[in-house]
């Protein structure tokens, strides 16, 4: 779902969740590497303090770039960080058209941050992906992406088995 953006801020992407789990497992799938590999296909490093850098590894391509850091913890409540860089080492790797990944690398940096709030039994998370260009490529593949990753964490959390997309 697309929100509209602050003046001057472009397009929004926010996309919410109920989850029977507790802040602390949801903030553990968030940021474990093992697990985030599970349901989303990539491993995260970091050691999520504030101003860390992470580093993705997708299919068989690590993308490390000091750009790419934490921007907020409050753990185990929300977490902000910049997107990954799109190279065409990642690009080649998902299988992205070579004009499509030239986009994205041109576009600037996006960032996402996850808000957890504790219900009765269960959390309520809350994906806003933000600070896309008007236009965004970026945003076209997140707005396609981030409903099956998050479908896929719920599964795993609740089921113990995340779903499997070919």
């Amino acid at each position: 779902m697309h929100a509209a953006a602050p003046a001057g801020q472009g397009p929004v992407f926010v996309y919410a969740t109920y989850i029977r789990t507790t802040p602390e497992q949801l903030w553990q799938a968030l940021t474990d590497p093992a697990f985030t590999e599970r349901y989303w296909g990539v491993a995260l490093r970091s050691d999520w303090q504030q101003g860390s850098t992470i580093t993705w590894e997708v299919a068989g391509v690590t993308i490390a770039d000091p750009e790419q850091v934490v921007l907020a913890v409050e753990e185990p409540r929300r977490l902000e960080f910049t997107w990954h860089t799109i190279t065409p080492e990642f690009g080649a790797a998902v299988g992205g058209a070579e004009d499509e990944v030239a986009a994205m690398a041109a576009e600037g940096r996006s960032r996402v941050r996850f808000e957890i709030e504790p219900l009765d039994g269960m959390v309520k998370l809350t994906v806003t992906h933000s600070g896309f260009d008007e236009g965004s490529t970026i945003l076209a593949g997140v707005t396609d992406g981030w409903p099956g990753v998050l479908a896929s964490l719920k599964t795993l959390l609740e089921t113990g088995e995340p779903l499997v997309f070919s």
